[in-house]
């Protein structure tokens, strides 16, 4: 996996992020803050216009948002509109079992 997709770049996002981009992935990132897309760009990570766009490049989408109705959300608008077949997709929230 070369290019990941991550999407959620909050207090655990950021990290995980990061780490994507030392272990010599590209990361296209994406997050509703424009402050967390910041700080993710000063970790290297190129920061995408939506998190469709980042997925539809992607070899693998990771996701770590907050509740699960943002992953429900991102990933019936986002998430599953864009990725290519084969794509790996990663939910590591923090959230309820039946999402």
């Amino acid at each position: 996996m070369q290019t990941v997709a991550f999407i959620g770049l909050g207090n655990m996002g950021q990290g995980m992020a990061a780490n994507q981009v030392r272990a010599g992935r590209r990361v296209l990132a994406f997050d509703l803050s424009a402050e967390a897309c910041q700080q993710a760009a000063t970790s290297g990570c190129e920061i995408a216009e939506s998190a469709g766009a980042a997925v539809a490049e992607a070899d693998g989408v990771i996701t770590m948002l907050p509740a699960g109705r943002h992953g429900d959300g991102v990933y019936d608008s986002e998430i599953l509109l864009n990725a290519r077949p084969g794509t790996l997709l990663a939910d590591c929230s923090t959230i309820d079992v039946p999402t």
